[in-house]
């Protein structure tokens, strides 16, 4: 069964309790927005999806449809089941917040996805201790053979779609990066919305 679209207004977060089994399917509906995405354990927030520790067990930057993400704990969280993107999607670069903001020039406060994080699971009436690195669906952060990275526009197209499953009972938690001073949502820099979907 597949239920209905929520959307994850653009510049703000959702999250979505999942228990383990259930999938969810998040959708690229423009073809240029990011969504940074986390999972935490439900009922103990302090174990949570952690790019450096699926890094160093996949052994690869880039997670694939199979792949498993794993937490600070060493488990499987999640399993990325599908990706009818170009697969493009980074694990290197931390959620953006309003200091970083401030390191790009803004004087005021600028909307951004660790805010949107706690904002969201708020919503949920939970809460967590810090801002773990997100799984960055759809960022493209090339890098180069000296070991150089760059923010550049997305390569899919809309109504790219990722579909995980939950290996754990989880919070999944995504925010529609607000970036636009970079061009990593296109590079007219115009953040938008984007879409989920709970397939039990």
């Amino acid at each position: 069964m597949i239920s209905g679209l929520t959307t994850i207004p653009a510049r703000r977060g959702k999250a979505v309790r999942l228990q383990r089994g259930q999938s969810i399917e998040i959708i690229n509906t423009h073809g240029e927005q990011v969504v940074d995405t986390w999972a935490f354990l439900d009922g103990h927030m302090v174990e949570f999806m952690s790019m450096e520790h699926t890094r160093a067990t996949l052994l690869k930057l880039r997670p694939a449809a199979g792949d498993q993400l794993y937490t600070n704990k060493r488990r499987p969280i999640l399993t990325l089941v599908e990706d009818s993107s170009p697969g493009i999607h980074d694990t290197l670069i931390a959620a953006c917040d309003n200091e970083r903001y401030g390191l790009l020039g803004c004087t005021e406060y600028h909307d951004n996805c660790t805010d949107n994080l706690h904002a969201a699971l708020a919503e949920l009436g939970v809460r967590a201790m810090e801002t773990p690195s997100p799984f960055n669906l759809f960022m493209n952060i090339p890098w180069n053979a000296a070991g150089q990275l760059s923010f550049e526009a997305p390569v899919g197209h809309p109504g790219d779609r990722v579909q995980f499953r939950a290996e754990l009972d989880c919070i999944v938690a995504m925010s529609a990066c607000p970036q636009d001073i970079l061009p990593i949502n296109g590079s007219a820099g115009r953040p938008t919305e984007a879409h989920f979907r709970i397939i039990e």
